[in-house]
């Protein structure tokens, strides 16, 4: 190829490509250009109010779980075969202070209680002539004693021996020690008889009627109706607020009938996995079927005052205690101190009175980003934050 024919294309290229370059060119002057929008100085507008400080009550209510003030295990004190009391031993049996519950096998020890008894009339009996002529101003007192003594009763007290020599005469012919073992005897016999030490009912049922039981077996767990309370968990921070003596409401979530109680007692611990501490809640008076262990109530507690506070949505907050204001047209953050949580708002301090607060969550901002703000409750809007 000689070289008029590479000069010929070479500059064919050239026309080419700049042709090409200045038709784009054209092209794109004729283009029209889209209309600006105003980018960073774009204006949002974020719903606030001015801080005012006020005297707050706030109540705060919780959740808690009915218990019974006595919950016990019904302990088999003695080895035996379980017998009926007044009424079965059935999950769910209902019974009043003081009724039997059921008692172990306890012929052979009413018998052998019997036979120490009679054993301690003999004693006595040997001893009466001596008392006549050795200690004729103690005769009467015992002999009067001998007489009172019952096979089936339960054994009268020992007079007290009046000086050192009458004691020192009882000890030796076996009065005292025989005394003191029939009272042990009694206590034991006493243990085989199983009553009720409150109103209640059976939770729990390991051992009924006929079964043998040897002594420590847990027979049946029972808790008391008559007196009831409500465990309320509290957050911690939130339980400063509450106090000993405290007058709350209970009521159910689906029912209208409230019943009055009062804060009883606070637990001094945190629960490591909620990090709340119980409040024990005392119900006055209520009728059967009220209240029923296990079930959940609502409490809610009248709270204290709380000097120079506002109250704000909960969601404004980010961080924990940091929330936005508006100065100079622009958001600012700020730290709050926070007095008091509830679910769905928060009460604080630490922010200059007449400075506006944004009352609402915000969503991709950031600091000194322009704004303008809906004064009060969104009625009114603003520029200037004055």
């Amino acid at each position: 190829m000689s070289w008029r024919k590479i000069t010929f294309i070479i500059v064919a290229l050239i026309i080419l490509l700049g042709g090409a370059a200045g038709l784009s060119w054209m092209f794109g002057r004729m283009k029209p250009e889209p209309p600006r929008r105003d980018g960073d100085g774009a204006k949002r507008f974020v719903k606030t109010e001015a801080v005012v400080y006020t005297d707050i009550v706030s109540p705060l209510e919780r959740e808690g779980r009915v218990v019974a003030s006595h919950d016990v295990l019904l302990v088999a004190e003695a080895a035996g075969k379980i017998e009926m009391g007044e009424m079965p031993i059935k999950k769910g049996t209902s019974f009043r202070k003081g009724q039997v519950l059921a008692s172990i096998y306890k012929d052979e020890a009413e018998l052998a209680l019997k036979a120490r008894k009679s054993n301690f009339l003999n004693l006595l009996s040997n001893i009466l002539p001596d008392l006549k002529i050795d200690y004729p101003e103690e005769y009467e007192t015992y002999y009067n004693y001998f007489s009172s003594v019952s096979f089936e009763g339960a054994l009268p007290e020992l007079p007290e021996p009046k000086g050192d020599k009458l004691k020192v005469f009882l000890a030796s012919r076996s009065i005292l020690s025989e005394y003191y073992g029939l009272l042990q005897d009694e206590k034991n016999l006493q243990r085989r008889l199983l009553v009720a030490p409150f109103d209640g009912t059976f939770s729990q049922v390991n051992f009924e009627v006929g079964a043998y039981v040897s002594a420590g077996s847990q027979i049946a767990r029972m808790i008391g109706t008559d007196v009831l309370e409500v465990e309320v968990p509290v957050e911690n921070h939130n339980s400063k607020w509450i106090k000993i003596g405290d007058q709350v409401k209970v009521y159910g979530r689906n029912s209208t009938d409230t019943l009055s109680g009062s804060v009883i007692r606070k637990a001094n611990f945190v629960d490591a996995t909620t990090q709340s501490r119980s409040v024990f809640v005392g119900v006055h008076q209520f009728a059967a079927g009220d209240l029923l262990a296990g079930e959940y109530k609502v409490v809610e507690f009248p709270g204290q005052r709380i000097s120079r506070a506002m109250e704000i949505p909960r969601s404004a907050v980010f961080n924990s205690n940091v929330v936005f204001t508006v100065a100079d047209g622009v958001l600012k953050k700020a730290t709050i101190e926070i007095l008091k949580m509830s679910e769905s708002s928060l009460i604080f301090n630490g922010l200059p009175e007449g400075a506006r607060i944004v009352v609402e969550p915000l969503i991709n901002v950031k600091e000194n980003l322009p704004v303008e703000f809906l004064a009060g409750k969104g009625t009114q809007k603003s520029g200037n934050p004055e």
